[in-house]
């Protein structure tokens, strides 16, 4: 499920000064988006590349019906998505009608118009909520706003909006969010975070992350086989981003069997550490990506996303910088596995690291016997995608 991070940056937050230091800071952490007022959608594309939602003038949406105007209007001025709800029925400045049917938010988003694809409810009672469910039904994002965390229907509106519309909760803290993704188990599609405290947006963004992270069961397996091979084109990739001391990337010759392989973070006599790098294998191998599927090492180039790992199975995205492809000597690693055999060619130098019972272990010192750790699963792959067919490798 792909969580997000929306950034509140209209004018009750300030002045225009103070909106562009938060939406700055939003950038600069990495949100999702930012939500303003109609006026500032430029202002906010001039700052950097981010998706704008905005609140339309007084509530009320704009229908282009000059061509000639339309034809005008800047590219840069226009919304990614138009909500309403502020200055109306859906914050409260304009009594809730009775009857549904009668809501001029309502009725707005059920033109069906681009312009106007969004709702934007404070929940202040059971028939706001109520409202939102409605709002739902015909709006793409649905942003809730509760002002006390601990009567928020949240989880009414999870269960019942949550396949309908991308509902999004509104938070001022880090920790609020995280409850926000989490209640229900499935939690809200995103959070709308109010705050001016950079190191609170940075941290959302990090829930947020954390939040999308698989986490893969890792196996240990019995290595039968170390022997030397000869040459071949060895795969080293550089990541745009360091990875710690206990991460590093799958890959194997098999897509069933992933060797865990550590990235170059340890110093050595011979060179220093590259703790952006993993020293992955040769270019026929597999490595894993974060939708789950797996890439062969020599299609990777730079802006492709790659999976890392800790020992513990936590995973995280990496963007490859580069990619270098040089002619090596190679060792072949064979496991065991319940009586199944997988196996990877490494390169045969010392800065190789594999994980073994012992901890991080060059493959120039893999004996059999040893406990290798990898990740395993029953199934076959085709263009990189796990099928259910009968598949050979060997």
């Amino acid at each position: 499920m792909t969580r997000s991070v929306w950034l509140k940056a209209d004018d009750a937050v300030g002045d225009w000064e103070t909106r562009k230091r938060r939406i700055t800071a939003g950038l600069e952490a990495g949100v999702d988006w930012v939500l303003v007022d109609e006026e500032d959608v430029e202002r906010v594309r001039s700052l950097g590349d981010v998706n704008v939602a905005a609140f339309r003038n007084g509530g009320d949406v704009r229908l282009v019906d000059d061509v000639e105007e339309a034809e005008n209007e800047s590219p840069d001025a226009n919304a990614d998505a138009y909500f309403v709800g502020k200055d109306g029925e859906g914050d409260g400045t304009v009594d809730l009608p009775s009857d549904f049917s009668g809501s001029a938010d309502l009725t707005t988003l059920r033109r069906d118009d681009e312009r106007a694809n969004g709702a934007y409810v404070r929940i202040l009672s059971k028939d706001y909520e109520s409202f939102a469910e409605e709002a739902a039904l015909d709006a793409d994002h649905t942003i809730v706003i509760g002002d006390d965390w601990t009567i928020i229907p949240l989880e009414n509106l999870i269960a019942r909006i949550g396949e309908e519309t991308e509902l999004v909760a509104g938070v001022t803290s880090a920790e609020e969010a995280k409850t926000a993704f989490e209640t229900l188990e499935s939690g809200s599609d995103g959070v709308l975070l109010d705050s001016d405290d950079p190191d609170e947006i940075r941290r959302t963004v990090e829930i947020r992350d954390e939040a999308e992270r698989e986490s893969l069961e890792l196996r240990w397996a019995e290595v039968t086989a170390v022997e030397r091979t000869g040459m071949a084109d060895r795969v080293c990739v550089d990541t745009g981003n360091l990875m710690e001391h206990d991460e590093g990337m799958l890959v194997g010759s098999m897509g069933r069997g992933l060797f865990f392989v550590h990235a170059e973070t340890a110093e050595s006599p011979y060179v220093a550490s590259r703790p952006f790098r993993v020293n992955a294998g040769a270019v026929h191998a597999y490595v894993r990506t974060p939708d789950g599927g797996t890439k062969y090492l020599s299609e990777l180039k730079s802006g492709d996303e790659v999976q890392v790992v800790d020992e513990s199975g936590r995973t995280r995205e990496a963007i490859v910088g580069r990619v270098k492809i040089e002619k090596r000597p190679m060792f072949r690693v064979e496991a065991d596995v319940d009586g199944d055999r997988v196996e990877t060619l490494l390169q045969n130098a010392e800065t190789i690291k594999v994980h073994t019972r012992e901890g991080r272990t060059s493959v120039t010192d893999l004996e059999a016997g040893d406990e290798i750790l990898l990740y395993y699963e029953q199934t076959a792959r085709h263009f990189g995608e796990a099928v259910e067919e009968s598949i050979i490798e060997k």
